[in-house]
């Protein structure tokens, strides 16, 4: 199935060769018919913390086979993943999604089994952020250009 922005529904050619269960979710006319707290089952909170990853977080698809259909908005999540791995930031951007939302439905993805998420370099075991001393350095010398 082609991965489409929320509110929008499949051709009827396509809808035709993967049947969507969630397809009475839309309408043509009015867009998608289920709130944003509906996509997340009302959570704003995963079981595995997922709400918490850091914006530049990678993501990256384990190419495991769902268990069973998945929300089309997961979908969405999963084929931008399958693409390459890509940051916590871009996935939402790019889905058109809340940020909050974004991270339930990869924490959901990620129990599953289907992505992997892993911190950012700069906060990555073994690592520490930079002083507060160099980070006054840098702004002040960009103040200077």
């Amino acid at each position: 199935m082609t991965d489409l922005p929320p509110g929008r529904r499949p051709t009827a050619g396509a809808a035709d060769r993967d049947p969507d269960p969630w397809a009475d979710r839309y309408d043509e006319e009015a867009g998608p018919l289920v709130r944003l707290y509906a996509m997340t089952a009302g959570r704003a909170r995963t079981d595995n913390g997922a709400e918490r990853v850091d914006l530049m977080a990678i993501v990256r698809s384990t190419a495991a086979t769902p268990r069973g259909p998945i929300p089309p908005e997961q979908r969405s999540l999963l084929a931008r993943c399958a693409q390459g791995p890509r940051p916590v930031a871009d996935l939402a951007s790019d889905s058109g999604l809340p940020l909050g939302v974004v991270r339930v439905l990869l924490g959901d993805l990620t129990a599953q089994g289907l992505i992997r998420i892993t911190p950012p370099e700069s906060t990555a075991a073994g690592k520490e952020p930079p002083s507060a001393h160099l980070l006054r350095e840098v702004i002040n010398g960009l103040r200077a250009l």
